[in-house]
């Protein structure tokens, strides 16, 4: 073989057999009619199956790490689910809860407003409806202050009441607000009727409370007893609710009992009062009514007099007229008859 040539072909020695696309080309129509026959008569079928049951135990061994993954991930995302449901059903409890808070808070306030409104509508004199802004900064004294003032009708010493009883009274009166000194302050003295007994006296704020001080020890009082406004102060109008006897303490060492009294009106929770026009200023202006009435009875009199008058000169007028009209047809008459003859 010339050493510039190539053979291609292999030496006689290592041939074996057909070549490499003829034994593609055989066993790709073996399959094809492996394929066929199975697919006509399955006959791969009980083969197919011994491998499918040998190889099953091997198939899920290497597909639990896959399936356990995937639980896993399972399991977070449904614990991630969880929780959000959970976050979202905490929330909207807070929410329920502070709508039914709130919802509750309207309904006592129109229960307090009714029966707010009941008292004004039963009180004879005037009355401003108002609300508490704010409690003075003074811890010496107990003070509040109303968005209600002179420009609204309030006036110096009005009462300060809510649906439970007498709150205390107005001190100091600004254009568009006003200061309230409550019952419970160590300066307010209000006098009171025992409802039991109608015995009278004062009760005087302090440092622990009412006080009914200046009290017999002698004196027909024991706890439970009911004090409202005796009326006799010309400022708080009489019945209205002030406290209410908790505890008397009988010594012998001295002539007085000490008489302790709770306050009707929650004096640190009250958000809505009613202002009510002193029984000063409520009998000036009821003198000032009658004033004026009887004025007005007296010129509608003197008016009916002056026009009973007029309707007396007016039928003398008539009567004279009358009585005029008459003498002269007398006249015409006698004239007629002496002018006859001629």
């Amino acid at each position: 073989m010339p050493f510039g040539t190539l053979e291609r072909n292999a030496p006689p020695l290592f041939r074996q057999g057909p070549s490499a696309l003829t034994r593609l080309l055989l066993c790709a129509a073996f399959a094809i009619f492996l394929m066929v026959l199975d697919a006509r008569f399955k006959v791969a079928q009980p083969a197919r199956t011994a491998v499918a049951l040998v190889l099953s135990p091997a198939q899920r061994l290497l597909l639990s790490p896959v399936d356990a993954w995937e639980n896993l991930g399972d399991y977070l995302r449904g614990m991630k689910r969880a929780m959000e449901a959970e976050d979202l059903a905490r929330r909207q409890l807070v929410a329920q809860a502070e709508r039914l808070s709130r919802a509750q808070q309207l309904q006592a306030e129109n229960q307090r407003l009714r029966e707010l409104l009941k008292m004004q509508q039963a009180q004879a004199v005037s009355s401003v409806a108002a609300e508490v802004l704010y409690e003075a900064p003074d811890p010496y004294s107990r003070r509040v202050s109303i968005d209600r003032g002179s420009r609204h009708g309030v006036h110096l010493s009005s009462p300060v009441i809510t649906e439970a009883g007498v709150l205390g009274q107005v001190t100091r009166v600004y254009t568009f607000s006003s200061e309230v000194t409550l019952i419970t302050d160590k300066d307010a003295a209000i006098p009171v009727l025992n409802t039991r007994t109608q015995q009278r006296g004062v009760a005087f704020g302090g440092e622990r409370g009412l006080e009914l001080r200046f009290t017999a020890a002698n004196a027909d009082i024991q706890a439970g007893d009911m004090l409202s406004t005796s009326g006799l102060d010309g400022i708080y109008p009489p019945g209205l609710p002030v406290a209410k006897v908790a505890q008397v303490e009988r010594r012998g060492d001295t002539s007085f009992a000490r008489v302790s009294l709770l306050a009707t009106v929650p004096v640190d929770s009250v958000r809505h009062v009613l202002v009510l026009a002193p029984l000063a200023v409520h009998e000036a202006a009821r003198t000032e009514a009658a004033e004026a009435a009887a004025k007005e009875a007296q010129a509608l009199a003197e008016r009916k007099a002056q026009a009973k008058a007029e309707a007396k000169q007016r039928a003398a007028e008539q009567k004279a007229a009358k009585e005029a009209a008459k003498e002269a047809a007398k006249d015409t008459a006698k004239d007629s008859k002496g002018g006859s003859p001629r």
